[in-house]
């Protein structure tokens, strides 16, 4: 069992021997004994006062740690001279969700809370609630609203996002012709894709900077094939510019995709919001704009590799083609097959010569037929039997009763025609 007594500043000194230890614990006999709970729970009573339930601390962050679950453990301290202070802090994931930043040590910040004990650790903590950047609250504010104006105006919509070329021929980079964030582009694309790059120098931080920056932009819009806007990191302050509506509009509006390298990879401005994508760094924001030349190369080895296979193996079904070829237009087995194909032609003739003469002679004989019933039905060869026709006006008389004395008939004989005139008529006797 842990025991802890509580004692005044009187009695502290008295400890350094045994006889002293041995004399306070006489002194203080009378006091009640605690265990470490109890004292715990007195505590916190103490901590229910209203000016700890909500308190506004500035200060600068320290030892700043961001849990795996989202929560978040750092440090306030502040140095006063000789003196310093330091007060543990922590966050909840839901609330540090909502901050407009990310937090680091070093910097100055103001945060609203309330001060509790925390039995476990044995210590008190500030529980922040919300919490911006010292001196510039109102910037934070007015970034936010910009955010939501600009939102509107449709420069964050995704659907206006441009792809990126995958085989630029010209890079155009807006940024401080003087620091390192340019060395480090050209250095990316020297060893992954030399090509030329073209620099559209700006200022990057400080007043009238955004102003510049979007001059910048739309200067070398439509010149290159890709522009990279970027800048090495900072604080809130410094990355300001690429906040405002001016760099924002002039890069919604570019014809030219547009990559964001601004600032280090937990920094966001509504640059990155505008441009057609967004890279952590400017040497990864290089390395998105152009392709590797190594990988592409060992691409084209593979390519070439694989039609060399596919050419090899077209001429090995070539050459297997052709020699079948060969082996059936050999002339052995050529003078065979023409022969054989004579053979077979010959035999073809014969066939047709037999079958024509067939389909003549039953031609003839259907002939015959039908020329002997046409002569059975051909009048004149009566009449070549002594039989004539008599005609009256032209036509055929069939009957004694149309013929009376004194008409004039036509005898048509077998050779000849004759004209009568009938003396008299006779009739045979009805039945």
């Amino acid at each position: 069992m842990i025991v802890v007594n509580i004692h005044t500043g009187n009695n502290i000194s008295a400890m350094n021997s045994g006889q002293g230890t041995l004399d306070m614990w006489k002194a203080q006999k009378d006091l009640p004994v605690l265990r470490v709970s109890e004292l715990s729970v007195i505590i916190k009573e103490l901590f229910q006062d209203e000016r700890l339930l909500d308190v506004l601390v500035e200060g600068e962050v320290t030892n700043y740690k961001h849990h795996s679950r989202g929560n978040r453990y750092f440090s306030l301290s502040e140095e006063n001279g000789k003196e310093s202070a330091v007060i543990k802090c922590m966050m909840w994931s839901s609330d540090a969700g909502k901050l407009p930043f990310v937090p680091e040590d070093g910097m100055r910040v103001i945060a609203r809370g309330r001060i509790d004990f925390y039995p476990p650790g044995g210590n008190c903590q500030l529980y922040v609630k919300s919490m911006s950047i010292a001196g510039a609250g109102e910037k934070y504010l007015l970034v936010e609203r910009w955010k939501q104006e600009l939102s509107l105006e449709g420069c964050f919509a995704p659907e206006w996002k441009q792809p990126l070329p995958l085989y630029p021929s010209v890079i155009g980079v807006v940024t401080s012709g003087t620091g390192a964030v340019l060395q480090d582009i050209k250095n990316v694309i020297r060893r992954r894709y030399p090509l030329r790059i073209i620099l559209s120098p700006t200022a990057v931080q400080g007043e009238g900077a955004h102003l510049e920056i979007a001059a910048a932009i739309r200067k070398i819009d439509g010149t290159v094939d890709v522009i990279i806007v970027a800048r090495g990191g900072g604080s809130f302050e410094d990355l300001f510019p690429f906040n405002h509506p001016e760099v924002v509009r002039a890069i919604a509006s570019c014809s030219t995709p547009v990559i964001s390298a601004v600032g280090h990879e937990v920094d966001t401005t509504l640059a990155d919001y505008a441009a057609d994508a967004r890279a952590p760094t400017p040497s990864a924001a290089a390395e998105m704009a152009v392709p590797d030349r190594t990988a592409l190369l060992a691409a084209l080895r593979e390519y070439r590799c694989a039609m060399g296979d596919a050419l090899g193996n077209q001429l090995e079904r070539a050459f297997d083609e052709l020699a079948t070829l060969r082996e059936r237009i050999h002339p052995k087995k050529l003078g065979y097959r023409i022969i054989e194909r004579r053979q077979n032609i010959d035999d073809m003739a014969d066939r047709v010569l037999l079958a024509t003469m067939g389909k003549i002679s039953g031609g003839r004989l259907r002939l015959n037929e039908v020329r002997a019933i046409i002569d059975g039905k051909n009048p004149l060869n009566i009449l070549s039997r002594g039989y004539c026709v008599v005609e009256k006006t032209g036509k055929v008389v069939r009957s004694a009763r149309s013929l009376a004395p004194g008409d004039d008939l036509v005898l048509r004989l077998t050779d000849g025609k004759s004209r009568v005139m009938v003396r008299e008529v006779t009739y045979d006797k009805e039945i």
